[in-house]
């Protein structure tokens, strides 16, 4: 489940380390994804966030022989990281035949929530869709 190379995931370190129907983990480095104030960039976290989110619903969509496609990101950042790197866990809240919804908690190394998202994707035919 690597990312292209000039995709954004690849370019910002997203690795995903385990992933199964219930369940999505990835990790992304803090170094290099910080705002000028040395913490993590917010729009990291949700770069993380819809990365997991999108790919756990298009696992769930190409049971159906559909795509996925984001529709509506929300992002609640608790606290911040300065370095190492950080975890996030996608799971599904609504997996239905139009519409999923996804829940991803980011967290530090100490275990430490930083965010939490919500993910919402549209399920969709995949006739003509661009899957590269």
């Amino acid at each position: 489940m690597a990312a292209l190379p000039e995709q954004l995931p690849a370019k910002m370190g997203i690795e995903v380390v385990d992933w199964n129907r219930d369940r999505l983990v990835g990790t992304m480095p803090v170094a290099g994804n910080r705002q000028p104030y040395g913490l993590l960039h917010g729009g990291a976290s949700a770069v993380l966030a819809e990365t997991l989110g999108s790919i756990a619903a298009a696992m769930h969509a190409a049971d159906q022989g559909r795509i996925a496609m984001g529709v509506e990101l929300n992002c609640t950042h608790h606290r911040g990281a300065v370095d190492g790197v950080v975890t996030g866990v996608a799971t599904p809240l609504h997996v239905g035949r139009t519409m999923s919804s996804f829940e991803i908690v980011i967290t530090d190394e100490a275990g430490k929530r930083v965010c939490t998202s919500r993910l919402t994707c549209a399920i969709r035919e995949a006739t003509g869709a661009k899957t590269t």
